[in-house]
């Protein structure tokens, strides 16, 4: 370890790499509980373009493992390290540029979601893809996961807002090379941008990207509505997509999950049912018309405690968000509620199904929680079709993991069953390996993880970079 860290310190400068274990430790887990099984040696903290080629030259040259990271936010294993080398991206968090004519922000990979849309609120502008951990997911780590979040039900996912990057390649020089545009219409042959996004660091590491940006809506109006009755809320979903409104943010909540949520925000016994958040970009003109008519959805399909907000700001003052943004830490202390204990591991599912079908998907992860007799707690991306369920259990229990490990493979099963699909925003990681090849070969389209392999192989030769995710 200390032969591995002289040299790199030799390379990348003594205030760069890390080799205490105590500090690396902190960098091999992710919030799920997944800890690395074999300790990496060294540390990386990369602050440009060329720290990263340098590091990945080497690593081709001495075939060292590297495991890219941003805040280690995934929920998939993605960012799981196992021995070679962490490089940390953390420090690569300057804004370079926004420009609203052309529609453009450029940032480096460890600038963090909320602080690029401060910067844009600046000019009157967002990035519309914001994933729940907003707070502390990273540019970079959004790109490697094809992140989506709260607007996914208007905006879609990464995919839809990344022009252009700049990325290291895990070659002999580390190559940097920058592929697409800050152009809209962009065709430079294969689509290596789209390639790029979700492959969660298994191709090159991403030092900068050229983003699409969007203005801010004029105004918004926001309803968070709680229901006795789950029916009543899908009915209230059913009816709202019905009358051809594209809600900007649709999420919901399950009673349990809301009590836990409202309990780790301090808000105990003053919320109880399942929970409805949506919000509808409007002119001001419409405003009130808008949230008049949501209330009326709502309460007419049995919506008991209502509230309303006519803008963002005022949903963000009042609180409206704070409860569907809390989705997985309540997750978390509901499990050691439960489990009757702090050491919990916590598997959150990811599935995605057409929102036609969702009221089934939830009758049958009812089903499975009922099955396996585990306590499901139950939340989501509903204008998508993009469910969250999470089970936990005690990591040291053998029998309990078998359990949920059994659960999470009959989630993903029902999701392909209904056309649906095993991982929408949080990537495939080492969870989910198992259930990429159960979709594909549902599919009838096995060949797909053969030219997967070959991809992967044609960017990373000597299979360096962040191995043993995804194929």
């Amino acid at each position: 370890m200390s032969r591995l860290g002289d040299r790199l310190r030799e390379i990348l400068g003594s205030d760069k790499v890390v080799t205490d274990p105590i500090i690396i430790e902190l960098y091999s887990r992710e919030a799920t509980g997944l800890n690395a099984d074999t300790l990496p040696e060294a540390l990386v903290f990369a602050e440009s373009a060329a720290d990263v080629s340098k590091l990945l030259a080497f690593a081709y040259r001495y075939g060292i493992p590297v495991y890219p990271q941003g805040s280690t936010s995934s929920l998939s294993g993605s960012a799981l390290p196992s021995g070679g080398v962490v490089l940390s991206l953390e420090r690569m968090r300057r804004i370079k540029e926004v420009n609203v004519v052309d529609g453009v922000a450029v940032a480096e990979p460890g600038v963090r979601i909320d602080d690029l849309n401060i910067e844009l609120a600046r000019y009157g502008y967002m990035f519309p893809v914001d994933p729940a951990s907003s707070s502390v997911a990273t540019v970079g780590g959004a790109v490697n996961t094809g992140a989506g979040g709260l607007r996914g039900a208007k905006y879609g996912t990464m995919r839809d807002w990344v022009l252009g990057l700049e990325v290291v390649l895990p070659d002999e020089e580390g190559t940097v090379m920058r592929i697409g545009c800050r152009t809209v219409k962009c065709r430079q042959g294969y689509d290596l941008v789209r390639l790029i996004v979700g492959s969660e660091g298994t191709l090159a590491v991403v030092t900068e990207a050229t983003l699409r940006i969007a203005p801010l809506p004029e105004a918004a109006v926001t309803l968070l509505a709680f229901f006795d009755d789950l029916q009543g809320l899908l009915d209230t979903v059913v009816e709202i997509r019905s009358e051809g409104v594209q809600p900007l943010i649709m999420e919901f909540m399950e009673r349990r999950t809301v009590e836990q949520a409202a309990g780790f925000l301090g808000w105990h016994g003053k919320l109880r049912g399942h929970m409805l958040l949506v919000s509808v970009d409007v002119n001001r003109e419409a405003a009130s018309r808008v949230l008049a008519w949501l209330e009326r959805v709502a309460r007419g399909n049995g919506a008991g405690l209502v509230y309303t907000a006519r803008s963002l700001e005022e949903a963000e003052k009042k609180g409206l968000f704070q409860l569907r943004r809390s989705l997985f830490p309540a997750q978390v202390e509901l499990s050691r509620r439960l489990l009757g204990s702090e050491r919990v591991q916590v598997y959150v599912e990811d599935i995605a199904v057409p929102p036609s079908r969702l009221a089934e998907a939830v009758e049958r992860l009812l089903e499975l929680e009922e099955k396996y007799r585990l306590p499901m707690m139950l939340g989501g991306h509903i204008g998508d079709g993009n469910l969250h369920p999470a089970v936990g259990f005690d990591p040291g229990d053998p029998e309990a993991r078998r359990r949920v490990w059994t659960w999470f493979h009959d989630v993903m099963r029902l999701a392909v069953e209904l056309g649906g699909t095993v991982s929408a925003e949080h990537g495939i990681g080492v969870l989910k390996k198992e259930g990429l090849r159960m979709e594909l070969e549902a599919l009838g389209s096995l060949k797909a993880l053969e030219i997967m392999k070959a991809i992967k192989r044609v960017f990373d030769p000597k299979g360096i970079l962040n191995p043993g995710k995804v194929v």
